[in-house]
């Protein structure tokens, strides 16, 4: 994906520069148990052979944090984490960076679809996800409902 720097959000790779800014990205307190630290996803993305990460940026201001799960073998693309930080929500860059997260997977030939999942309950992201495309699928992964984006 050519990091799009022509939008107002925009995906970056993180550097040694950026890492603390990200890493102290916070969501509120009430969606805490939806989705991982910041620092705790960044350090399994470097333990795993499938992950795809990036910074959410509003022009240089880090916002938020992406990860994918990629297996190319299967191929698999499912959205690992996703978030905006508490001061940044509710002004569209989330929706944005997600637009520029699915035109990524959908730069791959062999991607078919895009899942994620979520964990039912009030302050839940699946309406969010229900805007950009994404629909039921009925299976439940570790407690979490999975969705799916045919691409």
């Amino acid at each position: 994906m050519s990091e799009n720097q022509n939008s107002e959000v925009n995906l970056r790779e993180i550097t040694q520069k950026t890492l603390w800014p990200v890493m102290n990205l916070e969501v509120a307190e009430s969606q805490m148990s939806f989705v991982a630290p910041n620092a705790h996803s960044i350090a399994e993305a470097h333990f795993s052979d499938y992950a795809w990460f990036r910074g959410i940026f509003y022009g240089d201001q880090p916002v938020g944090f992406v990860m994918l799960y990629v297996d190319r073998e299967q191929p698999r693309y499912f959205l690992w984490r996703l978030m905006i930080d508490k001061n940044h929500q509710r002004k569209g860059y989330g929706f944005q960076a997600m637009q520029q997260v699915i035109d990524h997977v959908r730069s791959i030939p062999e991607a078919v679809e895009l899942e994620t999942s979520y964990r039912p309950g009030e302050g839940s992201p699946a309406p969010f996800y229900y805007k950009l495309g994404f629909e039921e699928t009925g299976e439940v992964l570790e407690g979490e409902n999975v969705l799916r984006l045919i691409l």
